[in-house]
């Protein structure tokens, strides 16, 4: 009893030790800048310069997101460009005392500088960088003391920093995220992250300057308890303590949040203000009431004057179709889809799914659909478009297929979805099988690869950043479809929610693994251009798991190369993709990698990736050991003998060379 209440009374001064000893190393200059340029005191430049610094700190302080950036002086070379930001889970009053703190700390006379604290960030520049990405790491800092078990705590934190480096780049409005991984058992401790970019950059710039960020963890911070890596367009930061505003920071993050942070730390302010405030807020509120009311009047008569406008539900024998008449921005009428579609004509099907054709169609106003008619007599097809109509109108991201409204109206029911040109994956990859190989060459190693990075980004969205967890029932090829620009979206009406309603033998965790396993069969069929069930041009068929399970573990790699056309081809990222795809379609389910780690292995190169299990259903080879080697000769593979249980012997020649070692 003494030893733990000794180990309690130790632990906080641990912390506060680790918070205070952070160790600094630089691997750029705080201030330093693409110019070395120096500006002239008194000069234009410097009264610019002046008056941006007096006012930057103000207007991110006022700003509900605790960002603001600003142009100061007419013309260069005179003009300065500068931003501020603070942490998403700190007040204004907190935001503005770090911004002020920084601008009284700047020294020198340069051109450009960039300044961070734990808290806020400032830069400067002559030149204009809003929007643009600079992944420059400046510097680190590491705490002095090591986690218990470096090999348990490094899994973890790179779950956890994964998972924060897509929410912040695309599930947060304010590019900021936070979040923690409990500890299995003692000795082993939680681990505290945070992931923030500046707010003028996209998601995908985002996203790579915190991969960047998180990469550079192992040669700062490894087997560290904390670590902090700074770049001018994002920083990460982990712990083994919370030191970040918990409450704030899931109001932050929130897409539905209110306006955080005006003012929430003063509380002295005069009456004054106080008088000034009311004064102002009471007509300026009268006014929006007045123009709310005068919409809704306006509305109001447009809808009595052209009541046809609207859908009309024929019958009333389903009582669930009245919970759809509420969104009436998704109906469409009968008559439009009819004319759209000239009449559900043959000529215009694009092909026939399990619940009902699918047609394109062209509205009045030009824009392409494509209209999936349901059986009117199926009770599966009915449920499945009530499913679909209030799940995938919640879901929206860029690589999934945008459902634009339903039709429900007769005896009709009728999906109508965005159309994309370039039709479903299938037709295009599997083109050779279908009497089409120029079609398949269409499909260069690039844009395959941009097809596995979407459809993971498309999943990891499903699984983790929707309203709900989404799981898809039926992931595969013919069910990617591709727009104009080879971009992949997925589709199908096989979409299910996980909800306390879910059978115990269909538990979450149970579907989220079935669709990593489908999206690791996926990924090996883009890469080698084969379907998951092939026959060899000799006559007999062949599982795809077992193929090319049988040639990795012998380390032959040229036939995995042989799906992808020569031009173009980099073997490897092939290899890395196979890799990933043979992690995903492991036979034990608790070897698989979640979305959130598969995109963050697609997406960096340094990271060594486990070595993989056999496939569920592949058949048995042996072990073999494969190494990727930076020789002359290529790849370089252990005993060519064929394991005797595989049948007929093969040997392989493989000639690609590749640079990256990654140990197996």
């Amino acid at each position: 009893m003494a030893g733990a209440m000794h180990r309690l009374l130790l632990l906080p001064t641990l912390l506060l030790c680790s918070l205070l000893l952070l160790v600094p190393t630089t691997t750029a200059d705080a201030t330093s800048c693409p110019s070395n340029a120096n500006y002239t005191r008194g000069s234009a430049f410097q009264a610019n310069l002046d008056a941006l610094l007096s006012s930057l700190p103000a207007a991110a302080a006022a700003s509900s997101s605790g960002f603001a950036e600003n142009t100061t002086g007419a013309t260069a070379p005179n003009q300065v460009y500068g931003l501020g930001q603070c942490r998403a889970d700190v007040n204004a009053s907190v935001c503005r005392t770090c911004l002020d703190a920084l601008v009284q700390g700047m020294t020198g006379a340069a051109m450009c500088s960039f300044h961070d604290s734990d808290e806020c960030l400032l830069r400067y520049s002559n030149a204009s960088f809003f929007g643009e990405l600079d992944a420059t790491l400046l510097y680190v800092m590491w705490s002095p003391y090591n986690s218990t078990d470096p090999e348990e705590f490094t899994a973890r934190l790179n779950a956890l920093m994964a998972n924060l480096t897509t929410k912040a780049a695309y599930g947060s409005p304010t590019m900021f995220a936070v979040g923690s991984v409990a500890a299995p058992a003692p000795p082993a401790v939680n681990i505290y992250g945070m992931a923030q970019c500046t707010r003028d950059l996209d998601g995908d710039d985002c996203s790579q300057c915190l991969i960047n960020a998180v990469n550079y963890i192992p040669n700062c911070c490894s087997r560290k308890q904390g670590g902090r890596v700074i770049a001018r367009s994002c920083s990460i930061r982990f712990e083994v303590y919370r030191f970040y505003n918990a409450q704030a920071a899931e109001a932050a993050m929130s897409p539905a949040s209110a306006p955080a942070g005006a003012g929430g730390g003063s509380s002295n302010g005069s009456k004054h203000t106080a008088r000034t405030a009311l004064l102002v807020s009471i007509p300026v509120a009268v006014t929006l009431l007045l123009v709310v009311l005068l919409l809704v009047a306006v509305y109001l008569c447009k809808r009595n004057r052209k009541p046809q406008e609207h859908v009309k539900i024929a019958s009333t024998r389903h009582a669930d179709d009245e919970e759809m008449r509420s969104s009436e921005s998704l109906l469409y009428d009968l008559s439009t889809l009819r004319a759209a579609t000239d009449n559900f004509s043959e000529e215009n099907k694009l092909g026939e799914g399990g619940f009902g054709p699918v047609y394109k169609g062209a509205l009045q106003n030009g824009q392409d659909i494509a209209v999936k008619r349901l059986s009117a007599t199926s009770q599966q097809g009915q449920l499945e478009m009530k499913n679909e109509v209030f799940l995938l109108a919640k879901l929206q991201h860029r690589n999934l297929v945008r459902l634009l409204g339903c039709c429900i109206e007769e005896h009709e029911r009728i999906l109508v979805y965005e159309f994309l040109t370039n039709n479903s994956l299938d037709k295009i990859l599997f083109g050779k099988l279908l009497a089409d190989p120029a079609r398949q060459q269409e499909l260069t190693w690039g844009q395959r690869h941009k097809i596995i990075e979407g459809i993971g980004r498309g999943l990891l969205y499903l699984h983790e950043d929707s309203r709900l967890t989404i799981i898809h029932r039926d992931l595969k090829a013919s069910n990617i479809l591709l727009d104009v620009n080879m971009n992949p979206k997925i589709s199908d009406s096989a979409w299910r929610s996980c909800s306390a309603s879910t059978p115990a033998w269909e538990t979450r965790a149970a579907l989220l693994e079935l669709n990593v396993f489908s999206y690791g069969v996926l990924v090996l069929e883009i890469v080698t251009g084969r379907r998951k069930t092939f026959t060899h041009a000799s006559g007999p068929s062949e599982d795809l798991l077992t193929y090319v399970w049988r040639h990795w573990s012998h380390g032959r790699v040229q036939p995995l190369l042989e799906g992808c056309p020569a031009e173009g081809r980099r073997p490897q990222e092939i290899l890395r993709c196979v890799h990933v795809g043979l992690l995903c379609v492991q036979e034990d389910p608790q070897l698989q990698p979640g979305m959130a780690s598969v995109v963050v292995m697609l997406n960096s190169r340094s990271i060594t990736l486990p070595a993989p299990a056999a496939p569920a259903f592949a058949a048995a080879v042996g072990p073999r050991a494969f190494a990727v080697t930076g020789n002359a000769q290529g790849a370089v593979r252990g005993d060519d003998r064929e394991d005797p249980r595989v049948g007929s012997r093969e040997h392989s020649v493989n000639d690609v060379s590749v640079s990256v070692v990654e140990p197996r």
